[in-house]
């Protein structure tokens, strides 16, 4: 059975996202994209258009000198546009280190992203690893 194009495109995303092709995700997404990122830490807030979310996702590998990590290990698509992403993540900043299960629930119309909201297993120790 194949996949559901929702899912492969999630999965394109992520793909995209490992590999730090910009470029890709700009076109995965519509113009005004908005990925919500929980928190009242340095990244936290509402990216709201291409422009900011790459900026989001390349201030994920500045910040951490490159060793922002994310392994894909679930999707789940509802078949009404919605996609969860469920993902472990590791970085390395400033002397810490996070290793954490996160997920992205995504909104897509037609086949492009409108929306990401994002899920922490633990915001305490997010807001910590970002302080």
């Amino acid at each position: 059975m194949a996949e559901h194009p929702n899912a492969q495109l999630v999965r394109t995303c992520y793909e995209a996202f490992s590999r730090g092709d910009m470029d890709t995700l700009r076109g995965l997404s519509t113009a005004d994209c908005t990925h919500h990122v929980p928190g009242s830490h340095m990244l936290s807030g509402d990216h709201k258009g291409q422009d900011s979310m790459v900026q989001l996702y390349q201030r994920l590998f500045d910040e951490t000198g490159g060793t922002f990590n994310v392994d894909l290990s679930h999707v789940c698509v509802d078949g009404r546009g919605h996609v969860v992403a469920v993902h472990r993540y590791t970085a390395e900043r400033g002397g810490k280190h996070i290793d954490q299960v996160s997920c992205l629930v995504f909104r897509i119309v037609g086949d492009k992203i409108t929306d990401i909201d994002e899920c922490q297993e633990d915001l305490d120790e997010v807001e910590e690893f970002w302080s």
